[in-house]
């Protein structure tokens, strides 16, 4: 279990790496993260190499015991670099050019990018291929992140071009075919009059524009993929690993492809950031700590825990006394099994002055310093229990087409993607269920319950392995706008909706709409649930109902006729049909149904108090969380306000 700090002595006089690294120390780590933004401290000028500094640190470092994670320089490119190469920067929609200053401003299609970034990776590499204090290397730094995703440069527009002849086989035809370019004359003579899908009156096509994100994400990915294989051939033991940033579901990147030739998947983890009025609620700092652990459906590292209130510009809410250490002891509990808080010190220069540190710059140590050591002192304590695997029996499935498909076409002014997987996340996380959030691309074995929020774009192979993970027992969830669109983001003809799963699910969809504020829909109950009242709203389909169980109807004077909610026996399965927005209430009890079903066990806790059990082959522990900023009650025991209490229970 590595507990350390983000340290960057290239930011301070070297007089103070001495007490710095015996200060860190004393907070109980044992390793430190440096070097992901010191390219020019590396190479002042083109060519010249120079890796004394990083020398002097590490062995400073090994001297007091501590391990070392080296990051890959590129996200920071030196200025010297963009004087010679303008054309490396990125793009604005708007073709502004992105200034040199801030951090990734390079443009992911640039061959210019590629090759300085091997030549310092090289060197780098080579010069501490041999360095055992080396645990891990990180690979840039949230690449992605803060619009960098997107590049509309003349070099991306060649090389999607270039992308879409690969993916047509040079056939112009065939593009034009299924693009249905006929649609607005929008025919092409040759890829190469392919346009970006820049701003233009009305829209660009949406196939065209679900192959753009494609695109986007195969650019990240491919530069990811490079400098992990590039650090590979010259240390093929190294650790390599990413630190990826929060909102990955929004970003023009499939995360979870980045992740696959990854050893490790790192996260940042920012309840709270600068301009917020208050934190994240606990159930969605879950979610993202759910989501990364989905990523490879394997432990992670918190590369960047918070102590101090955080922002650029704007600062942050301050975590009250032990709330940022209840956070963390909630990473450690969902899956994260090594730890780093940013940062060691605040800054007092540069664009980071008020993402204030575990000290300030002050430099005194106070409540936050000793806050994160109690956290190591105790948290090495269940280093076995934390290392094992986090045990998930029920699993919410995006995808990143499909998610891409609603950025073009938004259907509704209140359909959110993300918001709806956290809907049914929040019935789990409060009844204590664990819970994974996981790609498509994913196997289905070990769940119980699988969960498929707004999956439109329908996909043989995955729908395929859906269905065997029903008829082998499985309950499956489909909800309104699953299965709408084919791969290239077309409407399939002669297909009711769901498309090939409306004999599976026993429905089909008549009619559908999209919903605004004020216009939510009585809902009626029926079997099981004929007591129930509720309400609907955000998208509505009409069901038609062959052969499933109807659950709710819609309870409106014109669509009584129709089901909102299905369910369906399939061979040793269930398959239920949402379709529409349901309010909390509904959404609780259909969920603890399933549950129910499939015997899956829950506990109810307090409002606010959140448990979760780990378990190694020793020893099986329960750790319980007071999210709430009052003293509570749970099971008999009193929690302080944001309080965590670990203690073993019988396995």
């Amino acid at each position: 279990m590595w507990r350390g700090v983000d340290y960057y002595p290239e930011q301070w006089d070297e007089a103070f790496l001495e007490e710095d690294l015996e200060n860190i120390c004393e907070l109980g780590c044992n390793v430190i993260r440096i070097a992901e933004f010191a390219w020019h401290l590396m190479e002042k000028t083109e060519g010249n190499y120079d890796f004394s500094f990083f020398d002097r640190v590490i062995e400073k470092a090994k001297e007091k015991g501590l391990k070392v994670i080296m990051g890959t320089p590129t996200a920071t490119i030196p200025a010297w670099l963009v004087k010679k190469h303008p054309d490396i920067l990125s793009e604005f929609e708007d073709g502004t050019v992105r200034t040199f200053g801030g951090r990734h401003v390079y443009c992911f299609n640039s061959d210019v990018m590629y090759e300085y970034s091997e030549k310092i990776i090289r060197a780098q590499a080579e010069h501490y291929k041999n360095e055992d204090a080396i645990v891990a290397w990180q690979i840039d730094n949230e690449l992605g992140h803060e619009d960098s995703d997107i590049c509309y440069c003349p070099k991306c527009r060649c090389a999607f071009q270039g992308f879409l002849e690969q993916k047509f086989e040079g056939n112009i035809d065939k593009l034009n075919e299924i693009y249905g370019t006929t649609f607005w004359s929008q025919e092409y003579n040759g890829f190469d009059e392919i346009p970006l899908p820049s701003k233009t009156i009305t829209t660009h096509n949406p196939a065209l524009r679900l192959d753009w994100e494609r695109f986007r994400s195969e650019s990240i990915v491919k530069f990811a993929n490079f400098q992990t294989a590039l650090l590979k051939e010259i240390i093929p033991d190294a650790v390599v690993m990413h630190d990826f940033p929060g909102g990955g579901l929004g970003k023009h990147v499939d995360y979870s492809e980045v992740a696959k030739n990854l050893d490790v998947v790192a996260y940042n983890n920012y309840p709270v950031w600068g301009g917020q009025k208050e934190p994240l609620p606990a159930n969605e700092i879950a979610f993202g700590l759910d989501y990364i652990r989905g990523l490879k459906r394997e432990n992670f590292w918190i590369t960047e825990a918070i102590m101090g209130a955080q922002g650029h510009d704007v600062t942050g809410f301050a975590p009250r006394p032990n709330q940022a250490k209840l956070w963390s002891y909630q990473s450690m509990a969902r899956g994260c099994e090594s730890l780093m808080y940013f940062r060691y010190r605040g800054a007092t220069k540069g664009a980071e002055q008020f993402c204030y540190g575990i000290l300030d710059a002050d430099n005194v140590k106070r409540r936050k310093f000793h806050e994160v050591q109690g956290f190591f002192n105790e948290i090495k304590n269940y280093e076995k229990e934390l290392s094992a695997p986090v045990k998930s029996e029920v699993a919410i499935v995006y995808d990143y087409d499909s998610l891409a498909a609603f950025r073009i076409q938004r259907q509704s002014f209140l359909l959110d993607c993300e918001a709806e997987m956290k809907k049914f996340h929040k019935v789990f996380f409060d009844a204590n269920v664990p819970v994974d959030v996981i790609s498509a691309g994913s196997t289905l074995s070990g769940y119980k319950i699988v969960i498929l929020p707004q999956m439109i774009i329908a996909k043989p192979d995955f729908q395929k392995q859906v269905k065997e993970f029903t008829e082998n027992g499985g309950t499956l969830v489909l909800t309104f706008r699953d299965f709408v669109k084919d791969e290239n983001n077309n409407l399939l003809f002669k297909k009711v909706l769901p498309v090939d799963f409306d004999e599976f699910a026993g429905i089909y969809v008549t009619e559908t709409e999209s919903l605004q504020e004020g216009q939510e829909f009585p809902l009626a109950g029926e079997e099981d649930f004929s007591c129930t009242q509720g309400e609907g709203g955000i998208f509505r389909d009409l069901l038609s109902v062959t052969d499933a169980e109807v659950l709710f109807r819609y309870n409106d004077v014109f669509f009584k006729d129709y089901a909102a909610v299905t369910k369906k026996k399939q061979k040793d399965g269930y398959v239920y049909y949402l379709g529409c927005g349901l309010d909390e209430t509904i959404l609780k009890q259909l969920l603890k149904k399933m549950v129910d079903e499939q015997g899956i066990v829950s506990e109810h806790s307090t409002d606010g108090v959140e448990i979760v059990y780990r378990e190694s082959e020793d020893r099986k522990i329960k750790i319980t969380m007071n999210h709430n900023a009052c003293e509570v009650q749970n099971a008999g025991v009193t929690l302080a306000p944001f309080e965590c209490k670990v203690e073993e229970v019988r396995k």
